[in-house]
């Protein structure tokens, strides 16, 4: 049996939750179920605070786990990226008071405030940066500054707005790109079931990623429509009963829907008809 580890709260939890059920495995109704068995597709779900997913995987303790890549990469556990999972991205960043520090190398010999100290310190060491400290703290990380804890911050950053109210302004290059993510153990075969669920949660991204899109066009101007829809390998091209006229039907990207739309109608096609795809596999 394959045995998942899935945030238990915050804002990984109920995205993960809901691309398993997309994925067509059962979730919890309750959120005080910590274990969740689904018999019928031999796998086993454990609901664990979101940093500890990492831990857990890295000890072999559970087969994979969904997480995000920088509480990963802060757990410093023998756990690796196995599928990048398309939700709750975020921007990792430095951050100082106004016009203080400009550059990556300015962080030498201050003190650094951070909820990820492990990736930080790393980060550092890697461009041979030393600071004078990395302060951890588990939130409020911006407040530290004022507070005289620390010179600098690192934090995950979305609009800026929280960062530019304590005073504070970012420099440098992200840190790190940082996304929900599939993970895992470092260095070992994969679990057989690993396997099934990946390809799974593919089908889950692919189709949100897609919709399946129908349209009607003259014989004559199917190459000029199918230029603007090739599909992922090749549009399916059917006849009709008025032989003048074809069906074409192919996948087509979600974001450029009303484009293609828009192109198809210009090119002589009638009758666009848009469907959403509930799964796939490809």
């Amino acid at each position: 049996m394959l045995r998942i580890a899935v945030p238990n709260k915050g804002s990984l939890s109920e995205p993960a939750s809901e691309m398993l059920r997309e994925a067509g495995y059962r979730q919890r109704r309750d959120t005080r179920e910590l274990v969740l068995a689904d018999p019928d597709n031999d796998v086993e779900f454990f609901f664990l605070r979101p940093r500890d997913v990492a831990v857990y995987v890295g000890a072999g303790t559970v087969d994979a786990g969904i997480t995000g890549r920088d509480l990963m990469l802060d757990s410093g556990a023998a756990a690796e990226e196995h599928l990048p999972l398309g939700f709750a991205r975020s921007t990792f960043r430095f951050a100082a008071p106004q016009g203080t520090v400009t550059e990556l190398s300015q962080i030498a010999g201050r003190r650094v405030a951070t909820s990820y100290s492990v990736l930080v310190g790393a980060y550092l060491a890697e461009h041979g940066v030393a600071a004078d400290a990395i302060v951890h703290l588990d939130g409020a990380v911006e407040s530290s500054v004022r507070l005289g804890v620390a010179d600098v911050i690192a934090d995950v950053v979305e609009t800026g707005t929280t960062l530019r109210a304590a005073g504070l302004e970012i420099f440098g290059d992200p840190i790190l790109l940082s996304e929900a993510v599939l993970i895992r153990r470092a260095g070992t075969e994969s679990h057989p079931g690993l396997e099934t669920l990946t390809r799974r949660l593919q089908g889950v991204l692919t189709a949100r990623q897609y919709v399946l899109m129908d349209y009607d066009v003259p014989v004559g101007l199917v190459d000029a429509a199918v230029a603007i829809t090739p599909g992922l390998e090749s549009p399916t091209v059917s006849p009709l009963h008025d032989r003048e006229w074809a069906a074409v039907r192919a996948m087509v990207r979600r974001d450029q829907t009303n484009k293609v739309m828009d192109d198809l109608y210009d090119v002589g096609a009638r009758a666009i008809l848009v469907t959403s795809i509930h799964a796939c596999r490809i």
